[in-house]
């Protein structure tokens, strides 16, 4: 089971890239920069939103502002990527594409993405934590149109139950006392998504980061840990065992049971729990020895691919200018449950809604996927860390072995890769 491709998209979840590009499907179809000269095509990962769609009017009018029509079509994640890596093979790609962070490495690799440099975009005001995104070897290849990250919800009323304050969370060693201290109280401890995709590592990145490990180095005393942390909480019933197939659908379903203390997701829920009634409060993952975890960023950049009639690039710029200024990005960012990427947005998103206080700060401590270079390497990296992560939590196997699997697994994967 995976989550909807709205789900999905909102959190910035990615699979192991997938290079073939055949058979695929979109809700609509479209002609790529073949277009007249008066026609800009754009693709995006929001085939939710039809013609009537607040977004849709939004890009129509940034092309009316910049004298030409937008073309825009929205395809499911997976097959947005499979389609602009055809798209770029056949030199059709289109004027402009909105694509899950995560991807950008990928299309630059495949050599289907123009710098922003050359484009004249500037990203002088965008978080600069949230831009490593979009970076490959210190070049910017697009800018977010917004990020979202993850932290733990926390029900007030089974925390005050099981006699647990919450300010004295700060840490491992912290949480873990909380969640025995809830569960001897007859409630539930934690519940996160540990499902072998892409969601699972998502999750487990905070944890990861948090005990210092580095991606390159799978199998470090560090990242054993953070992989021993999850394995014990299962082990000693403190989350429940269904976290190894959990989503994060699945497992914000079983934290608004209102008998768990702890759930892990992200921004993209704040409606539902507001909705909801549930007494909450959102705590920034602690890392191991205390403060805050870095986690990882979710959420789409706007990119313009390589076309062989380079004039077109300007007004791309002027359509991708149009959707970034601050009063835009607020709009859409509130709509996709976002955090604008920069700083005069952000303070306008806070003044209209206080309770995003908390995941503007977590959207400043977190980072890409891709970041600190390892751009088509973290594909291979995250599936390795995936099953991990499975193989600990079924009791397959110890996280020490584990990990020394996977990081053997993922050192040939990458010099495959690379050969």
């Amino acid at each position: 089971m995976i989550a909807s491709s709205k789900t999905l998209r909102a959190m910035g979840a990615l699979g192991a890239v997938v290079l073939v590009a055949a058979g695929l499907t979109a809700c609509s179809s479209s002609s790529p920069s073949s277009s007249a000269k008066g026609v800009y095509t754009f693709w995006d990962p929001y085939p939710q939103f039809d013609q009537t769609s607040a977004w849709t009017k939004l890009v129509d009018s940034c092309g009316t502002a910049a004298g030409v029509t937008v073309k825009r079509t929205g395809y499911d994640t997976s097959d947005l990527t499979n389609k602009a890596l055809l798209a770029g093979q056949q030199k059709r790609s289109p004027d402009i594409l909105l694509v899950d962070n995560p991807v950008i490495s990928t299309l630059v690799d495949a050599g289907l993405l123009t710098s922003t440099k050359a484009t004249g975009i500037d990203t002088s005001t965008i978080d600069a934590n949230l831009m490593g995104a979009g970076q490959v070897k210190g070049t910017s290849y697009g800018i977010p149109i917004g990020a979202n990250t993850l932290a733990l919800y926390y029900n007030k009323a089974v925390l005050k139950a099981a006699g647990v304050d919450i300010a004295a969370v700060t840490n491992w060693t912290s949480l873990t006392a909380a969640l025995e201290k809830v569960v001897a109280a007859g409630k539930k401890g934690i519940t996160f998504a540990g499902i072998g995709t892409e969601e699972g590592s998502f999750q487990f990145l905070p944890w990861y980061w948090g005990s210092g490990a580095n991606l390159n180095k799978l199998d470090s005393p560090q990242a054993v840990s953070a992989l021993a942390l999850w394995t014990n909480w299962v082990k000693k019933g403190l989350a429940p065992n269904s976290v190894i197939n959990n989503t994060q659908t699945t497992t914000w379903q079983e934290f608004m049971t209102g008998q768990y203390a702890f759930g892990e997701n992200g921004t993209w829920q704040l409606a539902a729990i507001k909705a909801s009634g549930m007494d909450y409060g959102i705590l920034s993952i602690p890392a191991m020895a205390g403060g805050a975890a870095t986690a990882p960023t979710g959420g789409e950049f706007l990119t313009v691919p390589v076309q062989s009639d380079t004039t077109r690039y300007a007004t791309s710029a002027k359509i991708i200018k149009c959707l970034a200024s601050t009063d835009n990005l607020v709009k859409t960012d509130t709509t996709l449950s976002y955090i604008a990427p920069t700083a005069a947005a952000q303070a306008k998103q806070v003044a209209a809604n206080p309770a995003l206080a908390p995941w503007i700060e977590a959207v400043h401590q977190a980072k890409g996927r891709t970041s600190d270079d390892l751009g088509t390497k973290y594909p291979l990296i995250s599936q390795q860390m995936w099953g991990a992560v499975q193989k600990a939590l079924s009791g397959a196997g110890l996280p020490q072995a584990a990990l020394t699997t996977a990081q053997t697994a993922a050192v040939a994967a990458i010099a495959a890769n690379n050969g």
